[in-house]
């Protein structure tokens, strides 16, 4: 009878062991995809524009926090902190070589957005939360809702950097339509997002103040996040289910990365982990990379001069081995945000908000 009674306690330790150790094996792959892109930021850190630069400072910040709370239970997990450790090292170090050519090379661009540039900026979710498919709208628009300079001009009246010793928090009314219009897609979609979750970590205390719309009087700044959270994880879900291409994946793993830093948990999925390891080029680290990028730059930069206004995405760049700084940048972004994940895991009082 003792044996019988001990039998599904035995079970459970053994999932119990199997299960620490996948995710002993999952935070290992993540480790080593970072070196890789970690590694290739230590060769091109001349050359990676602001928005490239600014998915490294994410990620600093995220290694920054896992470090500090890494849980320390069992010495697989000690030595993937110690691991975790070396590789931020060299991430602070490479990152100060970057963000020093930036200031050189693109100084105005630098000056706007350079509070994004620091590690402290970025906050690491500590509760975790799941988005909502009733929130998810009736049909969106096919085209993107606005530009990246009316996005860049929101987002610097938000930081202050709108001139020089600007005041921050500033909501201007085209700002905050723009910011609060539903049905947008791809990344007008991502950046309304971002500027609600760049407010929240400026200290800004009110984006809605003086929206006087009836239809809008009780929303909060956490519903606009939960509805445009659950609008990106419908855009994700069709995404995959039509197949990764070379248009959508960029923006695939940007919602990963943003989602997932304003703490929904859902994002995180397993299957999604491995559609960006798999993207990682071998040879240089990156994520990203064409390999006809002679062509492709000369096609750029011939777009670029006959339409200056084309481009919704952030400012990219094609980098000299044919990797795309923007891509590279939101894929290590969301490993990091992956890694903040899995290690909460362990931690019961951090697990989604039921």
């Amino acid at each position: 009878m003792r044996t019988a009674a001990l039998r599904p306690t035995a079970a459970l330790a053994l999932f119990a062991a199997a299960l620490c150790a996948s995710r002993a094996e999952v935070i290992d792959d993540i480790l080593g995809s970072l070196s890789r892109g970690v590694s290739f930021l230590e060769r091109q850190h001349e050359h990676i524009n602001l928005d490239g630069a600014v998915g490294f400072v994410m990620l600093q910040a995220e290694l920054k926090e896992a470090v500090r709370t890494w849980p320390h239970t069992d010495p697989v997990s000690w030595a993937q902190r110690t691991t975790a450790v070396a590789l931020l090292n060299r991430l602070d170090q490479s990152l100060e070589k970057a963000v020093t050519a930036l200031k050189l090379n693109d100084p105005k661009y630098y000056r706007e957005f350079e509070p994004l540039l620091t590690w402290t900026f970025w906050m690491i979710p500590r509760e975790w939360r799941s988005t909502d498919p009733s929130l998810v709208y009736p049909s969106t628009l096919t085209s993107e809702c606005y530009d990246e300079q009316l996005s860049d001009k929101c987002l610097t009246l938000l930081l202050g950097t709108w001139k020089m010793n600007g005041t921050p928090c500033i909501v201007t009314k085209p700002c905050r339509d723009t910011m609060t219009r539903f049905g947008c897609p791809h990344y007008s979609l991502s950046h309304q997002l971002l500027y609600f979750m760049i407010g929240r970590m400026r200290g800004c205390n009110n984006l809605l103040k003086g929206d006087t719309r009836a239809s809008r009087a009780n929303m909060t700044e956490q519903n606009y996040q939960d509805i445009f959270c659950s609008n990106m994880m419908k855009a994700n879900q069709d995404i995959v289910a039509n197949g990764l291409t070379e248009q959508t994946v960029d923006i695939f793993i940007e919602n990963i990365l943003i989602c997932g830093l304003t703490g929904f948990s859902d994002f995180h999925k397993t299957d999604w982990l491995q559609h960006i390891l798999r993207l990682q080029d071998d040879e240089v680290g990156c994520f990203g990379r064409d390999r006809s990028f002679v062509s492709q730059i000369i096609g750029d930069e011939l777009l670029e001069q006959l339409q200056p206004h084309r481009r919704v995405k952030r400012r990219e760049k094609i980098l000299p081995d044919g990797c795309s700084s923007h891509m590279t940048a939101v894929a290590v972004g969301a490993l990091g945000g992956y890694l903040s994940f899995h290690l909460a895991e362990q931690d019961i009082t951090k697990r989604p908000l039921s």
